[in-house]
């Protein structure tokens, strides 16, 4: 059994900052990448960003300049520093894991909400 817990959402304003955080835990033997997803109401699940065991990371176009992705091996956690925000940034994150050569999983989704 594999847990997500993410941390870190909320209201801002635009232009502001927000760090979200997503800890894995469970039987994890290996860390093939982590990353977020985005849902906005009305549109489908997006890419925002994702880091691969190696440290390669892939970000969303949307997102490049503005958002960074990173992972603390040791406690098994991926953040996600958001800076500029733009209220077309509002949506739910969703943390993902793939672990094990292939298994999948989601965290519960964290509400962010940016103000104009």
């Amino acid at each position: 059994q594999v847990q997500l817990v993410e941390s870190g959402g909320g209201l801002v304003q635009a232009g502001g900052s927000l760090r979200l955080s997503c800890a894995a835990s469970g039987s994890i033997f290996s860390i093939d990448a982590m990353g977020w997803y985005r849902q906005a109401p009305g549109k489908q699940r997006e890419l925002v960003a994702q880091i691969t065991r190696g440290g390669s990371t892939n970000d969303a176009e949307a997102v490049k300049g503005r958002f960074t992705i990173s992972r603390d091996n040791a406690k098994n956690t991926v953040y996600l520093q958001m800076n500029s925000l733009k209220p077309e940034d509002t949506a739910v994150y969703y943390c993902n894991l793939i672990i094990n050569g292939g298994y999948t999983y989601w965290g519960q989704g964290t509400q962010v909400t940016v103000s104009s």
